[in-house]
This record gives C-alpha cells, sequence and structure tokens, in this order.
C-alpha cells in the first residue's frame, strides 16, 4: 500500500520503515539509550540520503511539486533534529516514543501515501 512503483524510492522506504519498527521495538523493549541512539543515527543519514534521491528524481523529471516536497523534506529534518535533543535529554522515555510516532510514523506515512505516491503518479504518466 505503500510502493509508488518508482523501484529506488520504494526499496528506501521498506529500510526506512524497517529502521523505524527496529527503533519502535528497542524503545518499547527497554533496550537502553545506545541501541536507539545507533538506530536514530542511521534513520538521519538514511533520511537525508533518501530525500536526496527523491529530490534529484524530481528535479531530473521536471516534477511540478518539486518546492513543495523539498519544502516537507527540510520540515521533517528539523522535526527529526528536535526529537534527536529529545532523545539525548530524556533517553528512550514513554514520552519519547509517543514523539517518535507522531513525528517519523506518522509523518512518513503521510508523506508516503500523499506526496510520494503523486510523484508516483507523475513518473508514470509524466503528468498528475
Amino acid at each position: 500500500e505503500y510502493a509508488i512503483d518508482v523501484e529506488i524510492i520504494d526499496n528506501q522506504h521498506k529500510e526506512l520503515f524497517s529502521a523505524i519498527n527496529n527503533l519502535l521495538e528497542a524503545c518499547n523493549q527497554g533496550k537502553g539509550k545506545e541501541e536507539a541512539g545507533e538506530i536514530l543515527k542511521f534513520l538521519e543519514n538514511y533520511v537525508v540520503e533518501h530525500f536526496k534521491t527523491e529530490e534529484e528524481i524530481q528535479k531530473e523529471s521536471g516534477f511540478p511539486e518539486y518546492e513543495a516536497h523539498k519544502k516537507a523534506h527540510d520540515g521533517f529534518i528539523q522535526s527529526f533534529t528536535e526529537l534527536k535533543k529529545t532523545f539525548a535529554e530524556e533517553g528512550a522515555t514513554l514520552s519519547f516514543v509517543v514523539k517518535i510516532n507522531k513525528i517519523v510514523v506518522d509523518w512518513l506515512i503521510q508523506h508516503v501515501t500523499q506526496a510520494d505516491k503523486r510523484l508516483g503518479v507523475f513518473l508514470k504518466r509524466g503528468t498528475l
């Protein structure tokens, strides 16, 4: 249901969802700050790589919603930076898990099912 029919982006989305699931599992099992910290570090680097890939595809294809899509990516990175700060200060608390769900999971699902799907449609048809 999250596939947009662009193989490289779909594969990256799978890795992102897997990392987020691992992070939530680590938090839920109380596996400690270090494991959650490592997963957050992976997510930070991977999200930047993923957004760069999407944005390059958008620019190359002339995607008309590029600016709005990039702005959404930039907003997520800002929220994610704040989330990392909260984690550094509080650790893997219940409120941190709630914030992860709100900031990362909810945003990613909404973004993939709406903005990224529109990119997939554009790439397939050449129009929105």
